[in-house]
């Protein structure tokens, strides 16, 4: 089309500067312009569908009602190049820089330790940004808005939260408002704890240091698009691409004729729902309108009856709209705009609630809609236009059917929504139910609207709408008619809950899958409102001065708390960490709270990520095909349709391999067979991305299909389907034990997989040299020397042709241990073939698709002790999903058994554990590796124990702790007195036994909500079992002019492993940290490295620093004691005259053994341990399955942290990765083996509004570990376990709801405890009233593999 039609020209402004687009592409987006156009790589690629906030950037638009300037954020990922005619765009380098002047955002969020692998980190900048543009001074709820639509996965929010508080006006004082105690106050004891000392520090950092805001100092609107706005053009404007046309009319009635010409051509204003839709499901339009710039689609009107709201205007200035009318009214006729305001608040992050308009939010009529069942029920009307005329059709129960006789006709448009004012005795509630609390489709949404006959309780008219249930909103309209007549009281209630059962019905194998809990919430909700409407009536009734004989039924006061939500608050809490000695000098950083070395830089967007690379000459780029099918024979591959396009060069397959495709059971490109749905099958290379996605589209692949095909641990056992031999631990003698006790136990523990998410998907460039076969080689790894052997082994050429870059890693958690090497080994091969530099991107669905995760588990447990809670004996076997290929599943099957024990004396045990292969992507290396299933499964047999015992968990934690110097199952000996410190200070500083007694108190005062706490101790094994594994390398520079550069073997994840490495460098050759540079991790500079993991980076390599400066200062030290008085530079301007090097390798290879022998059962393993403790206190709804997280108190020993603003941050960040492991984050598969969770939408991390709503974290002060680098620890794993402490808190609230319903209290432990299982769990008449089908009659929508 592009040929024939010339194109108008675009012109919108990026940081002030003019952008004209001459050719402009509609399928192009805002993120791929400016990286790629622009040159602008600070906005980064994260999901690619507006879930997670990396993209975002601040839009500056001219209203066209109000002529104001709006400034929002939006997701680069999702906005259309061609939707910014005439918008002022800013990015995270117009916000400032490191090279002119940082914005008081970038310096806060840097220097408030809010940064840690970086990734995410613009994307929180340009939220914070917005928000000060419109609110200089804004309220912490406010800042806590601004940042639900971004997510972290290395921080856990707390930091990023603290620098965007530093802006609010109002200063609470002491941290824990509305306490009435002080932050700082000690717990129930005190009395200093063992060992306990004044110089603790609660400050990470200091506010003082930060420079003010100044708003007058921000860009300004570009006076250019101010006077268009003035004079808007009305001439339509068109932008032609390779395949889809955008129209941007400038007047409604040409946008009329347009539709009339193009009447399936669909109008696109936020692209939110059809950006997604394109990308993800493969929808095409060849045609769009875009409307943003008819100011009748904008315009909104009041009246006496009600309001009326443009299509056009987004959800954030519905919501705007909604609150001043709220505030204007009585609230007898805002129950309607008070329904929609609460769903408005939590449907979606602020990016997209700026980005999505109240039209495309109806016609899109999504089955999870939050807002249409509550128009519906409303009464809503919507007023549309065409060229014909207007008309208007109610938003009834056939609009959201999509019946044609009750929607739009294709010449049609949605104008406007009239929502009419509710009236007095018509109460109007809304209701949703998600995964996580805020920014996550709804399970179940609902609308409910009911009007009694004036001064009684009967029902005049009911209206009853839900979302989430079937593929679209559905209204009960014929249960309502029923209802008309019926009084309002707990006979009508009855009969609502059986009409709905049987009018909403939801078959067995519907999309989505939580078929039960989904027909439970339906009751549930309408109970919430039976009791909603009571309550109003009562009040209702006192106003209006009814007769005394008007009676209603009393909502007893154990029932109220049904009627409250989870309030949002702003996290609050307390860091405390031992302050380094008063004589320590000023320059020496160790032990001192630095930012992260990057920190500036990563606020600025100046970080360079391996994608950041600017194209390189000749560069194509390569995308991946993979298998569709779980088990089959390849028969052939077709890619001559593919090699056809324009733009592709190439197709990649095993035969194109020179030298070896992985291993014989571990291919790197499928031959053959496939043995997963998406294992690598071939490989396209492009001159683009778009050309290489279109291609993989066209290679036709013939499978034939194989068995068996297994997916479950379940399926795997009846197969006796394994990767490796079992692996077993045993002391003592078991079965005499058993036969000895009191009573025995035994239960089953089932955890489900972990995604990685890190923010920075898989990616590598691979540039061939001209000479010799050498490449160099940008990763994004934790271990380039392992991609460095795969490709040279893939290639079949030598490992020093070959270099290995990594600058950083946009966080890698285990993630990018062992698959970086599969595709840099493809890309190699593909740089080989062709001659060009490959660059090759996992979009985020591909990257969860093929790289696997946490392994799924299943243990079974059996448990002897005696009534006062002593355990004799325990019998575990523990199977691990392994998926198809043996990756790293034998080693955590072997770290399982080893740390299945975790704080734990038992005289008698016997451990067991297989990894089982199924026809899944293999499962990997993960934080935690193995640790998070098993302790899981030890605490759990804890849990059971003390309820059989009728004890409190904690009780028994207390009494079967090691307490004394004693030895592991492995016979490795070590001295629990610290882990008995952590426990101490954890009760200590949570006032566990005071909260114990009130969370008591609050169950037996409701009923509908219960609360839980939990405290958990852990001993956390740190390192590798191989010698081997402990050993690094240092490469020290020093130069003529005094600067000192450093290189090590450790890889920068986001843990700060390079701040912490000048840390050692700074002490040793006591200069300031200024002198200090490291500039990226090389295969050329520090060769044979070990993976970058298991908690011990910083541990080795520090030593290996230490070593390297060490031997510098002793060449030095004739210098000096030469001219003592001379200044650095003297010296090594003096060393350099007399010929001593400055260069210097440092090495470190004793002092951690580590060995175990299987056979014989025992071994040292483990350099040392991590102890720590964690308390936590939640709230659940026992109607829904949600909870809160109240409070978190952690106690860790850090011993003398290197840094502890970064271990805190460590911990904080592994705490909530842990929290979402064990709460929110559910891997779906099909039956037939295929990945559902692919992206934030369907697979939930943790965001800002998952924080404990107080938390306090502390390092054990006065520990010493002499083993390691100035006494430190590695801490970078262990806290993630401590996230359990909020499942078991959520397991003793549900136990308490349980208990008082008369159920048993040793239930089935299933983790994640998403609201489906805790509200399962919590048994009641709505559960029991519910259909529930035979699973052999219907096939199921996902199955668990766990």
């Amino acid at each position: 089309m592009s040929s024939v039609s010339r194109s108008d020209e675009l012109v919108f402004f990026v940081n002030g500067r003019k952008v004209i687009e001459k050719n402009a592409d509609p399928e192009v987006t805002l993120l791929t312009f400016l990286r790629q156009n622009l040159g602008l790589t600070g906005t980064k690629y994260a999901c690619g569908r507006g879930g997670c906030g990396a993209c975002t950037v601040m839009v500056s638009k001219c209203d066209p009602v109000s002529k104001k300037i709006r400034h929002f954020s939006v997701t680069a990922c999702l906005v259309p190049i061609c939707s910014l005619h005439g918008a002022a765009v800013t990015t995270v380098e117009g916000v400032g820089s490191t090279q002119t002047r940082l914005h008081p955002v970038q310096e806060r969020i840097a220097k408030s330790h809010g940064t840690q692998c970086g990734f995410c980190t613009p994307g929180m900048v340009m939220s914070m940004y917005a928000l000060l543009r419109n609110h200089p001074q804004p309220s912490e709820e406010q800042v806590m808005d601004a940042l639900t639509g971004n997510l972290c996965r290395c921080t856990g929010y707390r930091p990023i939260l603290e620098s965007g508080k530093t802006f609010c006006m109002e200063s609470n004082g002491c941290e824990q408002k509305g306490t009435g105690k002080c932050c700082l106050d000690r717990g129930e004891n005190d009395s200093p704890s063992h060992g306990q000392q004044s110089d603790i520090s609660t400050g990470l950092f200091t506010k003082d240091e930060f420079q003010p805001l100044d708003p007058t100092q921000e860009l300004i609107f570009p006076p250019e698009l101010l006077r268009i706005a003035e004079s808007p053009e009305t001439r339509t404007l068109t932008f032609y691409g390779e395949r889809v046309t955008w129209i941007f009319p400038g007047t409604l009635k040409d946008l009329l004729e347009l539709k009339v010409k193009h009447p399936e051509a669909p109008l696109i204003l936020g692209n939110t729902s059809l950006g997604p839709a394109m990308k993800s499901q493969g929808h095409f339009y060849p045609i769009v309108l875009s409307p943003a710039r008819i100011s009748e689609l904008s315009m909104v009107s009041k009246t006496s009856e009600g309001l009326t709201i443009g299509a056009g205007c987004s959800l954030a200035q519905v919501e705007a709209i909604l609150a001043e009318r709220v505030s204007e009214l009585p609230e007898e006729k805002t129950q309607t705009y008070r329904a929609l305001l609460k769903h408005l608040r939590s449907l979606v992050g602020q990016q997209i609630r700026n980005m999505a308009s109240l039209g495309g939010h109806i016609i899109s009529r999504h089955c999870y809609s939050d807002l249409n069942p509550v128009l519906a029920v409303g009464n809503a009307t919507l007023n549309l236009i065409s060229k014909e005329g207007a008309r208007k059709i109610p938003l009834n129960a056939d609009f959201l059917a999509g019946l044609a006789h009750a929607g739009l006709k294709p010449e049609e448009i949605l104008e406007s929504v009239y929502i009419p004012h509710s009236q007095k005795w018509e109460f109007v509630s809304a209701f949703r139910q998600a995964q996580c609390q805020q920014n996550a489709l709804a399970d179940v949404t609902a609308g409910m609207r009911v009007l009694l006959k004036e001064g009684t309780g009967t029902i005049e008219d009911l209206s009853i709408a839900c979302g989430g249930i079937g593929l679209a909103p559905i209204s009960a309209h014929k249960s309502c008619q029923q209802l008309r007549g019926r009084c309002w009281n707990e006979l009508m209630l009855d009969e609502a809950c059986r009409l709905l059962l049987d009018e909403v019905s939801i078959p067995g194998s519907a999309p989505g899958g939580k078929v039960e809990f989904k027909r439970t919430l339906v009751v549930s909700f309408l109970f919430k409102f039976y009791l909603e409407v009571l309550e109003k009536l009562k009040k209702l009734v006192k106003q209006s001065s009814a007769p005394d004989c008007l009676r209603y039924p009393e909502v007893s006061d154990g029932f109220l708390s049904a009627l409250e939500d989870f309030p949002v608050t702003v996290p609050q809490g307390v860091q405390r960490y031992q302050s380094v000695d008063s004589r320590q000098p000023l320059q020496d950083p160790v032990g001192r709270p630095i930012m992260h070395l990057s920190g500036l830089k990563h606020a600025t967007g100046e970080a360079t990520f391996c994608d950041d690379i600017p194209k390189v000459n000749k560069e194509l780029f390569m995308a991946l095909v993979t298998s569709t099918r779980a088990h089959a024979k390849i028969k052939s591959i077709d890619s001559s349709k593919a090699l056809e396009l324009p733009g592709v060069v190439d197709v990649i397959t095993a035969e194109d391999i020179p030298g070896t495709n992985g291993a014989e059971d571990d291919r790197l490109l499928a031959v053959d067979k496939v043995l997963c749905v998406g294992q690598i099958v071939c490989a396209v290379v492009a001159e683009t991305k778009v050309q290489a996605k279109h291609a993989i589209e066209k290679i036709k692949i013939t499978y034939e299909d194989l068995e068996p095909v297994i997916f479950t641990i379940e399926d795997a056992l009846k197969h006796n389907s394994f990767l490796c031999p079992e692996k077993k631990l045993e002391q003592g003698n078991v079965e005499e034990a058993f036969e000895k006790v009191d009573q025995i136990v035994e239960g089953e523990v089932h955890v489900g997989g972990q995604e990685h998410f890190y923010m920075e998907t898989q990616r590598v460039l691979v540039i061939p040299k001209t000479e010799d076969k050498e490449l160099d080689i940008y990763v994004s790894t934790q271990d380039p020397t392992h991609v460095q052997k795969t490709v040279s082994s893939t290639l079949n050429i030598p490992v020093n042709r070959i270099t290995c870059h990594v600058k950083r890693v946009g966080g890698g958690f285990g993630g990018k241990m062992g698959r970086p090497a599969i595709f840099g080994a493809i890309a190699a091969v593909g740089a080989i073939k062709t001659g060009h530099p490959i660059r090759l991107v996992l979009d985020r669905e591909d990257d969860m698709l093929i790289t696997g995760g946490r392994h799924p588990f299943f243990g079974k447990y059996k448990v002897g002790f005696m009534n006062d809670g002593r355990i004799k004996a325990l019998d575990v076997e523990c199977f691990i999903n392994g998926g198809c290929t043996l990756d790293d599943s034998e080693q955590v099957a072997e770290f399982l058994l080893l740390k299945l024990e975790n704080a734990y004396k038992i005289r008698n045990r016997r451990f067991r554990s297989r990894a089982c292969m199924t026809n899944l992507p293999s499962n990997t290396a993960f934080r935690g590796f193995g640790f998070p299933q098993g302790g899981l499964l030890a605490e759990s047999c804890i849990t059971a124990v003390a309820a059989k015992c009728g004890l409190l968990p904690e009780k028994v934690r207390e009494k079967n702790m090691y307490k004394t110097i004693d030895k592991t199952i492995y016979k490795q000996a070590f001295n629990p007195e610290t882990l008995t410190r952590c426990w101490n200070e954890c009760l200590d500083n949570s006032s566990f036994h005071s909260r114990r007694m009130q969370v008591e108190e609050f169950n037996k005062k409701n009923y509908w909500k219960k609360k839980g706490i939990a405290i958990i101790p852990m001993k956390f094994s740190v390192g590798y079992v191989e010698t081997s594994f402990h050993q690094a390398a240092a490469l020290v520079h020093i130069y003529t002019d005094g600067s000192v550069l450093v290189t090590h073997g450790g890889n920068e994840l986001g843990q700060g492993i390079h701040t912490k490495m000048l840390q050692v460098a700074s002490r040793e050759l006591k200069i300031p940290l200024s002198y200090m540079h490291i500039c990226e991790t090389s295969t050329a500079t520090v060769p044979n490295t070990i993976s970058t993991g298991g908690s011990i980076g910083s541990d080795v390599n520090g030593r290996a620093v230490q070593n390297a400066c060490q031997i510098l200062v002793k060449r030095l030290e004739p210098i000096i004691k030469e001219n003592p008085e001379g200044t650095w530079e003297d010296w090594i301007k003096a060393a350099f005259e007399q010929r001593i090097s400055l260069s210097a390798t440092g090495y470190f290879s004793r002092g951690y053994e580590a060995f175990m022998d299987w056979d014989k059962g025992e071994g040292d393993p483990f350099p040392y341990y991590v102890y720590g403790a964690a308390c936590s206190e939640v709230e659940i709804d026992c109607l829904t399955g949600a909870h809160k997280k109240i409070r978190t108190d952690i106690v860790m020993d850090a011993c003398c942290s290197l840094n502890p603003a970064i271990d805190i941050g460590q911990i904080e960040g592994a705490f909530i990765q842990g929290m979402g492991l064990y709460t929110t984050e559910e891997l779906k598969y099909s039956p037939e083996g295929v990945l559902y969770s692919r992206g934030p939408d369907e697979y939930k991390i943790p965001s800002i509004m998952d924080v404990p709503e107080e938390f306090n974290v502390s390092l054990l002060s006065s520990s010493q570990n002499p083993l390691a680098i100035y006494s430190s620890k590695g801490v970078g794993e262990s806290g993630l376990f401590l996230g359990s402490s909020v499942f078991f808190a959520i397991t003793d609230a549900v136990t308490a709801a349980r208990r008082e319903r008369g159920l048993a209290e040793d239930f089935t432990v299933k983790s994640p405890a998403t609201p489906e299982w805790v509200r399962m769990a919590c048994a009641d008449r709505f559960t029991e009233m519910i259909p529930r089908d035979n699973p052999k009659t219907f096939k199921p929508w996902s199955i668990q593999i766990a």
